[in-house]
């Protein structure tokens, strides 16, 4: 993948402990944010005492290259959003101006911790569906905005070897949100679902008090039982 194919869009701390219900007793926990892109989720978890590993594709150029292209990028992301106001669920006295400063904000964040983040080894370059870590190596893995959301360009077979991966290095898996791009129930859901169970992972859809993507309320918390009781998902 290339910079210019990249499209970067991040979003804050406090957006992640909203959509994931984190709760402060998870600052003990060693997290990986798959797919977190130019979030300042990284930097407010870890200023916040807690530990996490972000992993993205973006994570493979310096901080001036990720910077012009938020830059590069940014004002057609806006222009998109005043375009089509109807898909955001806006707080009372939000605008989708004041979103997108939330927004920016958030990656100016992110943009400020890059570095010193990445030498300390809490942004790693890489992607879904094959993860360049051990079993095990976190408990609790997230994945925001990228599964389910994406249906349409991301294949059946694709959900089911990021799920099967994502359950490989974490017991704990959450993925937010459970929409796709036109807000409608991703019809990989089910699916996914009944094969997990059917593989000895729990999975549950909970609410969860964040919602900006209309329709988009709730998460998938999936737990499985044992280190190496997770084989290949057989999904049709």
């Amino acid at each position: 993948m290339h910079l210019d194919q990249i499209v970067p869009l991040g979003r804050s701390a406090a957006d992640y402990r909203a959509m994931f219900a984190l709760q402060p007793d998870d600052r003990t926990r060693r997290l990986l944010g798959c797919g977190d892109g130019p979030a300042a989720f990284n930097a407010g978890w870890t200023g916040e005492g807690g530990r996490v590993v972000s992993l993205d594709p973006l994570y493979a150029w310096p901080v001036d290259a990720v910077r012009q292209r938020i830059e590069a990028t940014f004002p057609d992301i806006v222009r998109r959003m005043h375009a089509e106001p109807e898909r955001f669920a806006l707080a009372a006295g939000e605008t989708i101006d004041t979103l997108a400063d939330r927004r920016w904000a958030a990656m100016q964040c992110f943009l400020a911790d890059y570095a010193d983040g990445g030498r300390a080894g809490r942004y790693v370059a890489g992607a879904l569906a094959r993860l360049p870590f051990a079993d095990d190596a976190f408990d609790l893995a997230l994945c925001s905005h990228l599964l389910f959301l994406y249906e349409a360009q991301l294949s059946r077979t694709f959900h089911r070897r990021a799920l099967r991966e994502l359950l490989r290095v974490a017991r704990e898996v959450r993925v937010f949100p459970l929409v796709n791009l036109e807000a409608r129930p991703s019809a990989y859901l089910a699916p996914m679902r009944t094969a997990l169970s059917d593989h000895g992972a729990a999975s549950e859809i909970v609410k969860v008090g964040y919602e900006v993507q209309r329709g988009a309320r709730h998460m998938l918390r999936i737990t499985r039982s044992s280190a190496h009781s997770f084989p290949d998902l057989d999904i049709s």
